[in-house]
């Protein structure tokens, strides 16, 4: 009997230390609510100038699931994995870029760092999110400006290592497009790199990353962006700087005839950013931000203002208010939720259609509750 006793007590506590050294977590984000937004079918007059209201997943965070999981391999080594999928709110619907379109990684983790395979956010989502005032939010943020903020890499090796403040981080993607093909290696592929350092209230950092794109004529677009930003806490608020600069793709413009034409010369622009965020008590934060970006060889330079209101109900339920105005100035195209900054969008400077087109501007306004599991 008490040999018997014996191998239950043991088998107990095998299977809690089993279970203590490895785990698997579901978690998520639940995000929606009520846009308004001006001028919503276009942003030159030229266009309507109709009003909308809508409701929108994925405001402050893009609404998701997913899994995660550890394993003590023992001498200080762990197994980790990570399954994330979006999903929109207002209909229920997935992403149609795959089932786990957030991430889908497996890796090693120990003294050296981090060590990731798989799908997975680039260093200049990671800087991002660290330095953003708005940090990334899905909308009204920096990637309202830069979809490269909000980036990830398929067929991609990451590295994260954190020594004594400092944060070093590498990636390479040997197809970013998930398209791997013989004898074209190189194409399509990613690369970037980023190292922050923090001490005390003070937080500053620097990236660089390139992705290039191979097009249908075969012709190679390497678009490279640099950045470099920091951040100051002081009290209950912390403020914000931040610049990227960004060369490479096509440009749209109108000549002095009013004919489109395009110039297939490496477009550059520059992008900067301050802001603030404040907490006014424990539960209330106030955030403000503005956007300015400069793109070479037009004018066409937009600038995007930020205010927004979080309120939390809970540790794992808010709401919030944030409201955004788009200024557009020579024919610029930003709107607060086309992602269009001039290295990806079109500048009219003039057309037959409008001799004299004017910007139109943009102002939005978004309430909403957001839920963490």
């Amino acid at each position: 009997m008490k040999i018997k006793l014996f191998a239950v007590a043991a088998a107990t506590l095998f299977a809690a230390s089993a279970q203590a050294q490895s785990s698997v977590t579901l978690y998520g984000v639940v995000d929606v609510g009520i846009e308004y937004l001006s001028n919503a079918n276009g942003a030159t007059k030229a266009n309507n100038s109709n009003s909308r209201v809508a409701m929108q997943s994925g405001n402050m965070s893009g609404s998701r699931w997913g899994l995660r999981g550890v394993e003590d391999l023992g001498g200080g080594l762990k197994a980790l994995f990570q399954l994330e999928s979006g999903f929109s709110v207002d209909d229920g619907a997935g992403s149609t870029d795959g089932l786990f379109n957030r991430a889908a990684t497996v890796g090693l983790q120990g003294q050296f760092g981090t060590l990731t395979l798989g799908r997975q956010t680039t260093p200049m989502y990671d800087f991002g999110l660290r330095y953003d005032p708005m940090s990334i939010s899905a909308r009204y943020s920096v990637t309202s400006l830069d979809a490269g903020f909000m980036s990830r890499a398929n067929n991609s090796v990451k590295y994260v290592g954190n020594f004594n403040g400092v944060t070093a981080a590498a990636m390479y993607s040997f197809a970013y497009d998930g398209k791997e093909t013989a004898g074209q290696g190189g194409k399509n592929r990613e690369y970037g790199a980023s190292l922050a350092y923090a001490s005390g209230p003070f937080d500053v950092g620097v990236m660089y990353e390139q992705r290039n794109t191979t097009l249908s004529n075969s012709d190679e677009i390497n678009a490279r962006s640099a950045s470099i930003a920091g951040g100051y806490a002081f009290g209950p608020a912390k403020a914000f700087l931040g610049y990227r600069y960004a060369r490479g793709g096509n440009w749209v413009v109108g000549n002095s005839e009013g004919q489109i034409t395009t110039s297939t010369a490496k477009v550059s622009s520059n992008l900067m950013w301050a802001g603030m965020a404040y907490n006014v008590t424990p539960a209330l934060k106030l955030t403000g931000a503005a956007y300015y970006e400069d793109a070479r060889r037009v004018s066409a330079d937009p600038w995007l203002f930020v205010v927004s209101s979080d309120y939390s109900l809970s540790k794992r339920t808010d709401v919030y208010l944030n409201l955004a105005y788009a200024r557009n100035r020579d024919g610029s195209g930003l709107g607060l939720n086309g992602k269009s900054g001039p290295l990806t969008g079109v500048a009219v400077t003039n057309t037959k259609a409008d001799a004299n087109p004017g910007n139109r501007n943009q102002f939005g306004a978004v309430a909403g509750v957001r839920h963490i599991f």
